[in-house]
């Protein structure tokens, strides 16, 4: 059941789609002013980048095609793209700035989340290269 849901091709469009879509709230709402300090009430900076990038990783990885590795390096790639051009845009912004730690919690976190994909998925749907 789940190898049948994982190799739907709408699925793939989806993921990727949703990462987009993610991607784009993380960057309008993290620069609204004060909505980062309202929201690091609840999380810290780290807990923030950890989850919010893991799940863009997950997504590109089940929404890339390939063998495990090629997703697992797509997938590292567009989020380290993407937390790059967070934080870049985030420079221009007088209220925020730009940071490689978090760029670095960024990476971190979309590096463990493919291993863990790779670790956890079953391997007939990980070897089918969709």
């Amino acid at each position: 059941m789940l190898s049948q849901l994982l190799l739907h091709p709408r699925l793939r469009y989806a993921c990727l789609a949703c990462a987009v879509l993610m991607y784009l709230a993380i960057v309008v709402t993290g620069n609204i002013p004060g909505a980062r300090a309202d929201i690091g009430e609840l999380a810290s900076g780290v807990v923030l980048h950890s989850t919010a990038y893991a799940i863009l990783a997950g997504l590109c990885f089940l929404g890339s095609t390939g063998s495990p590795a090629a997703r697992a390096v797509k997938a590292v790639l567009a989020v380290a793209l993407m937390g790059a051009g967070d934080e870049f845009i985030q420079s221009f912004f007088p209220y925020r700035g730009a940071n490689v730690h978090d760029w670095e919690v960024d990476c971190t976190a979309a590096i463990l989340t493919v291993l863990l994909l790779c670790a956890v998925l079953p391997k007939s749907v990980l070897a089918t290269k969709r």
